[in-house]
């Protein structure tokens, strides 16, 4: 089973949650070797690989996350997963800081995220999107 978009609980669950304190979200997403695109799309057919529609997605949702305030707070590239499923990789692993959930909804609900969004649709074969709310680091686990 695969995850791209969330389900109607999951968004739920994430909006009942406080909107005012900062929002980090956890990234992990893997691609599609070829981007599918739904077939009234103008580039169904076009033959681009997931990397390159999901190329287009960030430089299209770019300036939406930085209209809302958010950037890429930390980003890695992926290894190996040491406890988890076994075979899972990603393409991409990644932290998105948001000023608030409020300003994650503006940027859902923004029309030239929208239109970005397709191409997000289109490359990702699986994905995970973690909320996570910003903790004091230290020295020790936990």
């Amino acid at each position: 089973m695969s995850h791209v978009d969330p389900t109607r609980a999951q968004f739920d669950a994430f909006k009942g949650l406080d909107r005012d304190e900062p929002c980090e979200m956890l990234n992990l997403v893997r691609l599609r070797d070829r981007a599918a695109y739904p077939e009234d799309h103008p580039l169904s057919g076009a033959g681009l690989t997931g990397a390159e529609a999901y190329a287009r997605y960030g430089a299209e949702s770019g300036p939406v996350l930085a209209k809302v305030g958010g950037q890429i707070l930390w980003r890695g590239g992926f290894r190996t997963t040491l406890i988890g499923p076994e075979g899972e990789g990603w393409d991409h692993v990644f932290i998105a800081r948001y000023p608030s959930a409020h300003a994650f909804m503006a940027m859902v609900k923004d029309p030239d995220y929208a239109r970005a969004v397709i191409h997000r649709q289109a490359a990702v074969a699986d994905s995970r999107l973690v909320r996570c709310a910003p903790a004091e680091t230290g020295e020790v686990f936990g």
